[in-house]
This record gives structure tokens, C-alpha cells and sequence, in this order.
């Protein structure tokens, strides 16, 4: 999973441009967007996180890659995995 932390996006609209950014370097990428916390997370297919980050930058967003320990204490994430209990 590749996490990124988009503080400059804000809505709905922002979520939809971001995802379709994605999906246009990696149809097969699952992507989640919590947008409450800025946090965007792929799971590429075809695409590596430069690849992701640079269509993120191009649809007019500034992501800033996420460790992988931040990324295993998102909201959602499995109980038992990286820091979380």
C-alpha cells in the first residue's frame, strides 16, 4: 500500500479529480481516499509511487508520501497489524 497526505485536498471534487488522476496511470489500483484526514491510499497494479505521486501533482494537488507505520495506524486499518492493537 503507497499513502499519501494531500492537505490541499478539501472536497468531494477534489477526491473525484485525484481518483480519476490514479486510475488514468493504474486502471487496476484500488485507491481510498479518507478525506477527512487527507489521506490517500493506493494499491497499484502497474503504477510505483513516483508514477502515482507525479498524477497526483499533474491533476493540482501537492501529496506528500506516508510512512509505512503511519499508513498501518489509518482509521480502518486491521487490529494487530503495525502499531495497532
Amino acid at each position: 500500500m503507497i499513502a499519501f497526505e494531500v492537505n490541499d485536498m478539501t472536497c468531494g471534487h477534489c477526491v473525484s479529480t485525484i481518483t480519476k488522476a490514479l486510475k488514468a496511470v493504474d486502471a487496476g489500483a484500488r485507491v481510498q481516499i479518507d478525506l477527512a484526514s487527507h489521506r490517500v491510499q493506493i494499491a497499484p497494479t502497474e503504477a510505483d509511487e513516483v508514477e502515482l505521486s507525479d498524477a497526483i501533482k499533474e491533476a493540482g494537488y501537492t501529496p506528500v508520501m506516508v510512512s509505512d507505520a503511519a499508513v498501518a495506524c489509518t482509521p480502518g486499518a486491521k487490529a494487530g497489524h503495525g502499531c495497532c492493537h
